[in-house]
């Protein structure tokens, strides 16, 4: 008897395609023959982990892997509210950013409700929204940044949920304090709103807010930050948001317990004590950058700058195929067709060899 799957798949599941990652390093470098692969595709600390979090990862006792962990990561929540001066249970922490979107999206949201963020940011918010049956409406980005007067303009009486990435990915622009503030004024907290600060740590700015500050006045405001970016520990896979003891109460009613293992835990506690990590970042990441923007300068090719460990580049070829061409020479970038924005590159900011591998490459490609 044949399998009627069709009838079994949600028509919002039939419309999605499957995201594919790339393949293991080793399976490229045999793909594109190359010997060597340097990753700038998905803004990876070139730094690695905090020394504290490499000790506690280096002397993990293997008989640990056989206990679950703290179900409800308590041991983090608590040196969270130490540093933030919250209640452990304004904290839910998840196995990466992607699960904490999906925490807050399914808590809020019921059939017939929609979600708004822009057209040309992280794509998981819209992502999970969807295949979760949930409209996601788009807003088209202004100056390459989001546009607050028309994500207000689009918000009706079934939307739930608000995101704004800040800085956003991949264009690095950012909301400054005093428009956060006016934003989230008008939306007077008739819904939430999510401020995603995956990059907050990169961002050294007068202007740019601190959405921690903000919740005691906002008690609609969500904040996503994660350890995968400025700390390293993206194989690890852990993030948190943070938000009112009465919001964060609603949203933990989703979430699935022991998801975050034992080493991203103990790892995450200890990126906490070491800020020097943070400043050695952020100087190899403005260096670097310098560079490569002269670099691109003398070559006439045309970038966004932006902030945080990233910079979105144009290239007068489609991106796919510089993809193709950068990777035979063993430099990794990531295309922006995905993004919507096709002929872009995003480039991860790197250690000086990397950046100079990915100028050789850009300019044997573009010359």
């Amino acid at each position: 008897m044949p399998l009627q799957l069709e009838s079994l798949v949600p028509a919002y599941i039939q419309k999605f395609e499957a995201y594919i990652p790339s393949k293991p390093d080793p399976e490229l470098m045999k793909l594109y023959g190359c010997s060597q692969i340097f990753r700038l595709n998905n803004n990876e600390n070139p730094l690695g982990p905090p020394p504290t979090s490499q000790e506690v990862i280096r002397r993990f006792e293997p008989y640990k892997a056989s206990i679950y962990p703290s179900g409800d990561v308590y041991y983090l929540r608590y040196k969270l509210a130490d540093k933030f001066g919250f209640h452990p249970d304004q904290f839910i922490v998840g196995n990466g950013a992607n699960e904490v979107i999906a925490f807050a999206i399914k808590a809020f949201c019921q059939e017939g409700d929609n979600i708004i963020t822009a057209d040309k940011t992280f794509a998981v918010y819209e992502w999970v929204a969807e295949f979760s049956g949930f409209e996601a409406q788009l807003v088209p980005l202004k100056d390459y940044t989001f546009d607050d007067e028309e994500m207000l303009a689009r918000i009706n009486d079934r939307t739930k949920i608000l995101f704004v990435c800040n800085p956003n990915n991949p264009t690095g622009t950012y909301w400054s304090e005093a428009k956060l503030r006016r934003f989230l004024d008008r939306i007077d907290g008739r819904q939430i709103v999510v401020v995603d600060e995956a990059y907050f740590e990169f961002l050294d700015k007068p202007d740019y807010p601190d959405g921690m500050k903000l919740i005691p006045e906002y008690p609609n405001l969500v904040v996503f930050r994660t350890f995968s970016k400025m700390y390293g520990l993206a194989g690890l896979r852990i993030g948190y948001l943070a938000g009112s003891l009465d919001v964060v109460d609603v949203i933990r009613r989703t979430c699935v317990v022991y998801s975050v293992n034992v080493v991203a835990q103990e790892a995450a506690l200890a990126a906490l004590n070491d800020p020097e990590h943070i400043q050695r970042t952020r100087t190899l990441i403005n260096e670097e950058k310098e560079f490569v923007c002269r670099e691109l300068d003398i070559m006439g090719v045309p970038y966004v700058r932006g902030e945080a460990n990233f910079m979105m580049i144009k290239l007068p070829i489609s991106d796919t195929l510089a993809y193709r061409k950068m990777m035979k020479k063993g430099v990794m970038i990531r295309s922006m067709s995905g993004f919507r924005y096709p002929n872009y590159i995003r480039l991860t900011l790197h250690k000086h060899e990397a950046m100079q591998a990915f100028v050789e490459a850009l300019g044997e490609i573009v010359g």
